[in-house]
């Protein structure tokens, strides 16, 4: 199962370019036929695969937004997709809670240098946490800890799909992982994994005393109205539409996720691991805000954007505080990628245009898209380019 979920991130990471054919550029007071050549993209892209369905956001220079979709939610009833319909969208969801941190940071309630031990050393299980008292929250938040995946583990999977209404604690996620030999010591080598924002998401609880959900909202969806963005914290999801995992897909061993309104399995364990559901264009909105630093002291930022050597996710990419950085052949960009059983998820935010994008697909089979998402998202950003009148290539990295 390790190497499935492996190829899965590093085909959601990888990405690539290829020139289209575009019609006349729109000015910026008029965005239609931008908006016809990247439905168009869409079109093309939904014809190669056979994938169900996509829904896809953009984010231009101005501030303005719009939504897209091709293809359908629901291969049954052939409901057609529509651009405020949501789905599951992964570990793009630990941008939530790097962003909820680092205002806590700034207001000096966590010190991102400082060991995880003065935060939840008193904790009965924290001794038998693989490199406890050597992590700091820094090397959670960019993956260096040590601390490998917990939903990786094959008892996990097991204790989930038998149990699929069970309501998970975060100190039962990192028990499957408790005396365990870390990969690494911490901060000398890299592993992307979950775990960290479990833990990381403990200590926001710890320090701030509310539940991290109300806690984000109040600090992030809120004020930044990100109102199609929604907690994942139980099986029955309002406006979530039906994703296929595959059949005998090990997390539910059923194709479609969702029956009769609620998932096979409770979607609540990812937590700060992921835990959102939202839509292409509100999470264009978000890297775009995240990834100019409105979503916390833009002070901070450029601590977010000094990344490590990601070498799992592939090239030259880097890992940096809730960020994955990637050289495109549009230029560099910020963003994240996610997986859930049934949806697959990947935005980013192009500094140099000042231009930011995400898809959602209602399918976590990968083959079944045709090509990465990130291959997408450089692919309509090159649409954007030859149909959009902007500062498209400013000096800004």
């Amino acid at each position: 199962m390790r190497k499935i979920i492996l190829f899965i991130v590093v085909c959601l990471l990888s990405s690539g370019a290829a020139r289209s054919q575009t019609p006349q550029k729109a000015s910026l007071s008029d965005t239609t036929a931008l908006k016809q050549a990247l439905q168009l993209k869409l079109d093309e892209w939904h014809k190669a695969g056979t994938f169900p369905g996509a829904t896809f956001g953009v984010v231009l220079p101005n501030g303005e937004s719009f939504g897209l979709a091709v293809g359908v939610s629901d291969r049954e009833k052939k409901t057609p997709m529509q651009p405020g319909d949501r789905m599951l969208a992964g570990s793009v969801g630990k941008t939530f809670a790097a962003a909820t941190a680092l205002q806590l940071i700034k207001e000096g309630k966590i010190g991102l240098d400082d060991r995880i031990e003065k935060y939840l050393g008193r904790e009965t299980w924290f001794r038998r946490l693989p490199n406890a008292k050597d992590i700091t929250v820094r090397q959670l938040m960019n993956h260096q800890s040590g601390l490998v995946r917990y939903e990786f583990k094959d008892q996990f999977t097991k204790d989930l799909t038998a149990n699929p209404e069970k309501v998970w604690k975060p100190a039962e996620l990192v028990a499957y992982l408790l005396d365990e030999k870390p990969p690494f010591e911490a901060g000398k080598g890299w592993d992307y994994s979950d775990t960290n924002y479990i833990v990381l998401g403990m200590i926001i609880e710890k320090v701030t005393g509310k539940r991290f959900y109300d806690e984000a909202n109040r600090r992030i969806l809120k004020p930044l109205n990100l109102t199609n963005t929604i907690p994942q914290d139980g099986p029955r999801l309002k406006g979530v539409v039906q994703g296929y995992a595959g059949p005998n897909n090990p997390f539910g061993g059923q194709d479609a996720m969702i029956k009769d309104g609620k998932f096979a399995i409770n979607p609540q364990f990812e937590w700060t691991g992921g835990g959102y559901a939202s839509t292409g264009e509100d999470l264009a909105r978000w890297a775009k805000m995240m990834y100019e630093g409105k979503a916390f002291a833009p002070e901070l930022l450029p601590q977010v954007l000094d990344g490590v050597a990601a070498p799992m996710l592939g090239g030259e990419t880097r890992y940096g505080l809730g960020v994955i950085i990637r050289k495109t052949a549009v230029g560099s960009s910020y963003g994240h990628s996610g997986f859930f059983p049934g949806y697959m998820t990947d935005m980013m935010y192009f500094p140099q245009q000042k231009v930011a994008v995400a898809v959602q697909v209602n399918t976590s089979v990968g083959r079944s898209l045709g090509k990465p998402l990130g291959r997408v998202l450089v692919e309509s950003m090159e649409v954007i380019k030859a149909n959009y009148k902007c500062v498209c290539d400013s000096d800004e990295e």
